[in-house]
């Protein structure tokens, strides 16, 4: 009996886009796999690291993908290249050590109210540089963290400074440990059906072609608002978490790292996708965690590693391994 080789993807591709049917075991197992083997690895970090040392670090890593996730959003949504992802994080920062500390508000209230807070904020600050494009939206965005940081320090407002201390911790130590990847996984499942149903069709065609989009008699200015509103409650989250978990906030929270980390993630996992960010931050901040006994070689060896990945892999690690998987074959008869 004859045999040929047959990539897996191509009849299931047409089963699940055409008529939303999955034939066998076998094929629901191909769709699911890449999915949810990386989400329950995500979740057993925790579990599996050897100390807690490690698990701050997966903590740090979820924090970071989350304002990478919220970088990706935006790009990808308004077509807008944003350098300004310290004001969503340092804002959602000091609002939940402010809410916590003078008005007694627990942890999981203030990162609510923080993260809503937050995003109405930044979208405010924002919404005049909407119509900018290119690197005067990416200039602007720039400046905003910068003008935060001074401010604070000129006036002493917030703690100047000293920042502010004595923020309350999270009650139980597997909610400090859980929550973040959780909700780490969640946006990415949130944001990935958003941008399949008219919501997201419009975003990404605002993307693509925003005068074809204006043409058609659609409020440019509203959807954006929208979009980097999502966005920035996504950052504004990450900040209110990172002060809960290191019980302080201060100007750190507004540091230039907080804006580049998130671009070089998504070089790293990929542009023009959702979990390619993501994959970038769990690849990028444990590297750096190990580099930091290189002293000051360690940016060395840093930069050159991103800079092969951008010469050797430019579309990213996300796109790299899609295409791979997509690219297994099987025996099947003629």
């Amino acid at each position: 009996m004859a045999r040929r080789l047959e990539r897996i993807d191509r009849p299931i591709k047409v089963l699940t886009e055409d008529i939303y049917a999955l034939s066998s075991t076998w094929t629901m197992l191909y769709v699911a796999v890449p999915r949810v083997l990386p989400a329950l690895l995500v979740l057993l970090l925790p579990l599996l690291a050897p100390g807690a040392y490690v698990e701050r670090v997966v903590t740090l890593t979820a924090i970071y993908g989350l304002l990478a996730l919220s970088w990706a959003f935006i790009a990808m949504s308004t077509g807008l290249v944003s350098l300004g992802q310290a004001l969503f994080f340092g804002i959602g920062a000091y609002l939940a050590g402010l809410l916590n500390l003078h008005l007694g508000l627990p942890p999981f209230l203030t990162l609510a109210l923080a993260t809503i807070l937050g995003a109405s904020l930044c979208t405010a600050l924002l919404a005049p540089c909407l119509p900018l494009r290119g690197i005067y939206f990416a200039m602007t965005t720039l400046v905003y963290p910068l003008l935060m940081a001074r401010i604070i320090e000129a006036t002493a407002v917030v703690g100047g400074t000293d920042g502010l201390v004595g923020v309350d911790s999270f009650p139980d130590v597997w909610v400090e440990k859980y929550l973040i990847l959780v909700f780490l996984l969640a946006s990415v499942f949130a944001l990935r059906r958003l941008m399949t149903t008219d919501l997201g069709f419009v975003l990404r065609s605002i993307s693509d072609n925003d005068q074809a989009v204006r043409a058609s008699g659609i409020n440019l200015a509203y959807y954006r608002l929208v979009a980097v509103w999502i966005g920035s409650a996504l950052g504004s989250f990450a900040g209110a978490y990172f002060t809960h978990l290191y019980m302080f906030v201060g100007l750190s929270a507004f540091s230039l790292d907080l804006s580049i980390l998130p671009i070089a993630c998504a070089v790293v996992g990929g542009m023009g996708t959702l979990a390619g960010p993501v994959l970038g931050a769990f690849v990028l901040v444990p590297l750096a965690e190990m580099l930091r006994d290189l002293g000051s070689l360690r940016i060395v060896a840093y930069s050159l590693l991103l800079v092969g990945l951008v010469l050797f892999k430019p579309e990213g690690m996300m796109s790299y391994l899609k295409r791979k998987y997509e690219q297994v074959e099987r025996w099947v008869k003629v």
